[in-house]
């Protein structure tokens, strides 16, 4: 009767211990391994300390069976109980990792590593690990003293008897005794190729930086150089396979596994390079082909192994090339870039789960340390330490950081990469995946030093620090910058003036000395109004950064702060809606254009708030008309009615320049829009029904001005050209032509000269100088041009195109559309010309040689001279007029018997082409992609200069940011104006096929 009541209460010690199978724990507590202690209170207590006291059983009890005899297993046992340093390394060790245990198992000796606890073996160096794997004779042999040398790290670490920076120190110089006893190994392999070179072994990443995890890839760069006397090639060769045989040897697997891989890719042109390079080698490439992130890895270089000598030239030679990377052409942009692309590549099913990679992960930390060092080291020594956490307190002590935010990121940096190690420490395998079993998590928190509720706590601790990564991170590089304008309290450190001005020439500034007077400016103060823009300003200038001006970004910020910033809407809108403060950060940098018609009325900045993207989707011509005709009807006088109306094309021009501008840039609420078609037409239409709706509202001002409800005549505005094609651009005039018609009774002359003077004020009342921009209304695609009447009867159309019609006048008729006035009449004028702009019977062939002689004649006079005719996007070759034209012509001679083609829009024709068999599927996608983004690249020159032109840019800044504008990022400017080249290439040559030769 006493069994089930003893059983019952070491059931209860054990689950009061923090066994989560106690009978299993009882079974192996009963058996003959630990039968002789099984009641002993220390061993219990000391298995409860564990990190997972189950797994520790189960690793003492195979130990135990491990043993050669009995008199080695009561060895074991009397040590273990006697003495506690022994108990909490070897119990600790089982307990956080089964490889570990594994090891034991194979080599039950090897506890007695564990045995000694003298000063020196609290903090050993590569001399103590080189010691350790002296033995080693072969690669398993190696593989077996490494693990030995990795138990002693493993349990000083479990035991807290060293922490994560000195346990990341341990692991890097074990793997550099270890990159030595391999090395050596491969040299005794091969004793004539070791004789005939000098081979360096620099470690790089984590290894170099000298905090390395418990299972990593050893990132290295080999520097070779014959000795005295050797042929270098063959040098190099030897140097090349001692390496190669190096690598093998650490990473190869063998009963006894492998130890980690030794990834040599950061060197020299990647995997594609040669394995060795000479120093000379090396340098000359870092001077003309490195790219950012190359130099940002050579931040933590160190020479470890072989020729020590050669080791630190290279590290003496590469220091300087690091030192100036921050002087490259978008230095910042470059490294950040490389951090979002490394997020974008994880699997989506990881991201959650990703402690390294992962937003408010530790490559965040590293990311902005090594930036900041970069930026600053050039001028200041003590920030050029390899190790992230030592880099991180050198910035805080210079004032390059805030000190309140080094000590969060430190204690986050500390927490992530603990967690890191001890989920590598259980299987010894290479992974930055947070677990999802509640096993797993239960022994990770308790290893942490989380007992009360360890999932629940881990998780808590874990997504705090994660949050203050992803809040700090980004932040740390811009918020110095207004502690260095700002009141600091008493014993904090700012960034002296002079590192201020290198951080933001480093962001793209061209003037910080005006930046740093605008953050004065923004930033200072104590009113609610700077408390906000202090919080906005770090997140911001980062914003500003990514695009091709920053300078003019922060300015436009400036100005529309003090515009609007004692509203308080403005305020609540940065601090409450983050898609409004980025799509105002993506607008105010991204030209000219938008952040003018902002600043004409700075209230707009509200349509930049709906985060859900809806504020600046644009109007439709209903809703536009219907705004502006009850503004004119409210409006006292004509004057104002058009200023009203004017008004709401200002703002509604701005919507969707911002619109175009966030689709076009990106925000990280919503990526860029893949479809850049779909983005012209957004444009066009957009513009084009607000010129349509402006002219409708502004007829109807001037009709009741001079005549009350009921003009003397029917009047219609006919839409043409890109007007008429739904097409327009930010720049574009409105192409139209004026048609009227006497009302019944009304005399023929009374009527003219009316429907003459509504044509008069409309464009008078359009142009007069105001906040608002102007429109241009171009009557000249009229019967005679600029030689006829700028208004003509329904009945004089009909006379003229009847006797005097042109064939480029039929071809222009082709974009004719009603777009304002009497629906009727227009609808009329419609009928009138479409016999003429799709002649029934097509078109002869004398009418097509003179359209293409016509189109030709315009092709050599009226290109500017001066311009480049392979980059002009309107009369250059595969241009819009190319595009447009051979569209045209299809149109003249197939418009009659296929309906499809009868639309104004040139993309609409070209499909209906395609769908109507007339032109092959290919040549309209080739004809569709040149036409797009010529009209794209005229866009983007309106948005960035605030000027309408056919051309790219002279100006450097303007070039980058339309390439911006397009998707192409720092440094590509080039690749940009190529892609024009060839898209506009292919273009021509379908052109010349189906237009000229067609």
């Amino acid at each position: 009767m006493m069994a089930p009541g003893r059983r019952s209460s070491t059931f209860t010690r054990l689950l009061r211990h923090g066994f989560t199978d106690p009978s299993a724990a009882e079974r192996l507590l009963d058996g003959p391994e630990l039968s002789p202690v099984r009641n002993d209170p220390f061993l219990l207590e000391a298995l409860g300390g564990t990190a997972d006291p189950d797994l520790a059983l189960h690793g003492l009890v195979l130990l135990l069976e491990a043993q050669p005899g009995p008199t080695a297993r009561r060895e074991l046992l009397d040590t273990l109980i006697a003495a506690k340093p022994l108990r909490d390394r070897l119990l600790g060790v089982l307990g956080a990792s089964a490889a570990l245990a594994d090891h034991l198992a194979r080599h039950p000796r090897d506890w007695e590593a564990l045995v000694t606890y003298e000063p020196r073996d609290l903090h050993p160096g590569v001399e103590e690990f080189e010691r350790g794997l002296a033995g080693a004779t072969d690669p398993v042999s190696l593989r077996v003293a490494y693990r030995r040398c990795l138990l002693s790290i493993a349990a000083r670490d479990v035991c807290g008897t060293t922490d994560l920076a000195e346990t990341a120190a341990e692991l890097a110089d074990l793997a550099t005794a270890t990159l030595r006893a391999a090395l050596g190994l491969a040299r005794a392999a091969a004793p004539d190729d070791a004789a005939l070179c000098r081979l360096a072994v620099i470690a790089m990443g984590k290894c170099g930086g000298h905090e390395l995890n418990y299972v990593s890839d050893v990132d290295v760069i080999f520097v070779g150089e014959a000795v005295d006397g050797a042929d270098e090639g063959k040098a190099l060769r030897a140097a090349a396979k001692l390496a190669a045989h190096l690598m093998r040897i650490c990473s190869e697997t063998t009963v006894e596994g492998s130890i980690w891989p030794v990834d040599a890719n950061l060197r020299p042109e990647g995997r594609n390079g040669p394995l060795v390079r000479t120093l000379s080698s090396h340098l000359a490439y870092y001077q003309r082909w490195a790219k950012t992130w190359e130099f940002q890895a050579l931040l933590k270089a160190r020479p470890v192994a072989g020729d020590l000598a050669l080791g630190a030239e290279y590290v003496a030679a590469v220091g300087p090339l690091v030192w100036q990377a921050a002087e490259r052409e978008n230095f910042v942009v470059d490294v950040q870039k490389m951090r979002r692309r490394v997020v974008e590549n994880i699997p989506v099913a990881e991201v959650e789960r990703e402690l390294k990679l992962g937003p408010g992960g530790l490559r965040d930390v590293e990311f902005a340390v090594q930036l900041l060092q970069l930026v600053h080291g050039r001028a200041d020594a003590s920030l050029r330490s390899g190790t992230t956490l030592d880099a991180l307190q050198a910035l805080a002590a210079g004032g390059y950081v805030g000190r309140a935010d080094a000590e969060q990121l430190d204690a986050a940096y500390r927490f992530l990469r603990s967690m890191e190690h001890r989920i590598q420490l259980y299987r010894l395998r290479r992974t930055h995946l947070v677990p999802e079993a509640e096993s797993d998590l239960r022994r990770l928190g308790r290893s942490l030093g989380l007992r009360t509720d360890p999932v629940a706590e881990l998780g808590q601790e874990w997504k705090r620090h994660a949050a203050v990564v992803r809040r700090l991170h980004e932040k740390l590089f811009y918020r110095p910058l207004l502690d260095a304008v700002a009141q600091l309290a008493s014993g904090e450190t700012r960034l002296s003036p002079k590192a201020a001005r290198e951080r933001l020439v480093a962001l793209g500034y061209a003037d910080p000395a005006s930046a740093l007077r605008h953050l004065e400016a923004l930033a200072s103060g104590v009113s609610r109004k700077a408390a906000i823009q202090r919080t906005l300003l770090p997140v911001l200038l980062g914003w500003f950064a990514d695009s091709a001006d920053p300078d003019a970004g922060l300015l436009n910020f400036r100005k529309v702060s003090d515009a609007l910033g004692k509203t308080p809407w403005y305020l609540r809108l940065l601090r409450d809606e983050g898609a409004a403060a980025e799509n105002l950060a993506r607008v105010l940098s991204a030209g000219r254009l938008a952040p003018d018609l902002l600043m004409r009325a700075p209230e707009a900045v509200a349509l930049l708030g709906d985060g859900d993207g809806g504020g600046l989707e644009p109007r439709g011509r209903a809703q536009l008309e219907q705004e502006i005709l009850a503004a004119v009807r409210r409006a006292d006088g004509v004057v104002q009615a058009v200023t009203a109306a004017r008004g709401v094309r200002r703002r509604e021009l701005f919507r969707t320049s911002a619109a175009d501008i966030v689709a076009s840039y990106g925000t990280e609420a919503q990526p860029v829009e893949a479809d850049q078609g779909a983005l012209v037409d957004l444009v066009g239409g957009a513009v084009s029904d607000l010129t349509a709706a402006t002219l409708a509202g502004t007829l109807r001002a001037v009709v009741r001005d001079g005549w009350g409800d009921t003009l003397p005549t029917r009047f219609a505005v006919i839409g043409m050209g890109r007007f008429g094609g739904h097409e327009l651009g930010y720049g574009s005039d409105a192409d139209v032509l004026f048609v009227h018609e006497p009302r019944d009774g009304v005399d023929e002359r009374e009527a003219g000269e009316a429907a003459n003077k509504v044509v008069s004020e409309m464009r008078r009342l359009l142009q007069l100088p105001s906040a608002d921009p102007p429109l241009l209304i171009d009557a000249d695609l009229r019967p005679e041009g600029k030689s006829g009447p700028l208004v003509r009867t329904l009945k004089s159309y009909e006379a003229y195109y009847r006797r005097w019609s042109l064939g480029w006048e039929s071809q222009a008729l082709l974009r004719a559309e009603v777009v304002a006035g009497d629906e009727e009449l227009g609808r009329r004028f419609i009928e009138l010309i479409d016999p003429l702009r799709y002649p029934a019977d097509g078109l002869g062939e004398e009418a097509v040689r003179e359209i293409r002689r016509l189109k030709a004649r315009m092709e050599s006079e009226r290109l500017p001279r001066g311009a480049d005719p392979k980059l002009h996007t309107k009369l250059g070759p595969g241009g819009l007029s190319d595009v447009e034209w051979t569209v045209q012509l299809v149109q003249m001679r197939h418009g009659s018997t296929h309906p499809g083609l009868r639309t104004t829009r040139t993309r609409e024709a070209l499909a209906a082409a395609r769908d109507a068999g007339l032109i092959p599927g290919e040549d309209v996608a080739t004809l569709d992609e040149a036409w797009v983004l010529a009209t794209r690249v005229r866009n983007a020159v309106m948005l960035v200069r605030g000027r309408a032109g056919d051309t790219f840019p002279s100006d450097p800044r303007e070039l980058v940011a339309v390439g911006r504008y397009l998707g192409y990022g720092p440094g590509r400017v080039g690749d940009m104006l190529d892609d024009y080249r060839r898209t506009a290439r292919r273009a021509r040559g379908v052109v010349d096929e189906l237009f000229y030769s067609g």
